[in-house]
């Protein structure tokens, strides 16, 4: 049996949301057209979405991934921006997705005779655990920085060169090193010995680098392990938004300490401004700053990243 009432009202609300959201009469002008109370208009508008009669779509443009990809090339003036959706702020769930962004992406740009570099770290981490195998004849692949090898600290590199190396058919070729040296003549020493020297060429000859962005709270750890006295640590602290291969940058993307800066082991980030792809792979709300200083300092060509902080570079900056 037909529930008349039920039908009666239906039939009511139907009219209603005709008239407000077709014809864009308010509800005062409905009210006095049909003759009844604007509160009951109101709760026949609600009626209706509840009962699935009317449904409001946002359409906002910055939602759409492709847009968002375009928008960010615009800004920040990109050769490729790829963005992973994400519905949560959630570090690992983030570099995940990004990681196998990543992955899939080089498996498209590699080319015979490419020379990769690449950095170390969880987001690195992600990107080594989704490469495909491909069958790409002499590429090398060498690190761009140095390590954590002293420390009981995890940096990834042992894993992310193995299956760098897997993927790519070769042996990923290893710096030696650690991230920072007592002073500048000690560094200019090293990376003089015929061995360094010809790591540290191949890094520079690298038409493909893969890096991060670190916060400096990333890094606390690392404060900890005697590599820097506690002034330069407090002015990183200070003055530093996050670091990209070891160099600390602020929010424009310039050194924040140059002495620091001439004892670190790894690429000058000047170089990395002159690779074919220089992708930075960095996602989630703690990393949004310093993924905005180092496409200001325009260190890289490619960003890959997720939905939000991809939102978050448009509306904040």
């Amino acid at each position: 049996m037909v529930n008349t009432a039920t039908t009666n009202k239906t039939q009511t609300a139907l009219e209603i949301c005709h008239l407000y959201y077709e014809d864009g009469l308010s509800q005062n002008e409905i009210a006095k057209k049909l003759k009844i109370s604007r509160p009951t208009i109101s709760r026949f508008l609600t009626y209706a979405k509840e009962n699935g009669l009317v449904q409001i779509k946002i359409m906002d443009p910055k939602q759409d991934l492709s847009l968002l990809q375009m928008q960010l090339k615009k800004k920040y003036q990109l050769k490729d921006v790829l963005v992973a959706e994400n519905f949560i702020d959630d570090t690992q769930i983030i570099n995940e997705k990004i990681g196998k962004l990543t992955a899939e992406y080089l498996n498209h740009i590699v080319q015979d005779n490419d020379i990769i570099g690449i950095s170390w770290g969880r987001t690195l981490n992600a990107v080594a655990a989704n490469l495909i195998p491909n069958e790409h004849h002499n590429v090398k692949v060498v690190q761009l920085k140095g390590g954590m090898s002293e420390s009981d600290l995890s940096d990834y590199a042992n894993d992310i060169n193995r299956k760098f190396a897997q993927a790519f058919h070769t042996n990923t070729i290893n710096l030696p090193l650690p991230t920072f040296l007592d002073n500048a003549i000690t560094k200019d020493i090293v990376i003089k010995d015929k061995f360094i020297h010809q790591i540290y060429e191949t890094g520079m000859q690298s038409n493909i680098a893969i890096y991060t962005t670190g916060t400096v709270q990333d890094h606390e750890e690392l404060f900890g392990l005697g590599y820097l006295n506690h002034p330069e640590i407090d002015s990183l602290h200070q003055r530093a938004v996050g670091d990209i291969v070891s160099r600390f940058i602020d929010e424009e993307g310039h050194i924040v300490n140059p002495e620091l800066d001439d004892r670190t082991i790894g690429i000058d980030l000047e170089n990395l401004r002159q690779k074919d792809y220089s992708i930075l792979v960095a996602g989630a709300k703690k990393k949004l700053i310093s993924i905005h200083g180092a496409l200001t300092g325009r260190y890289a060509n490619v960003l890959i990243t997720d939905k939000q902080t991809a939102v978050d570079l448009l509306d904040k900056y």
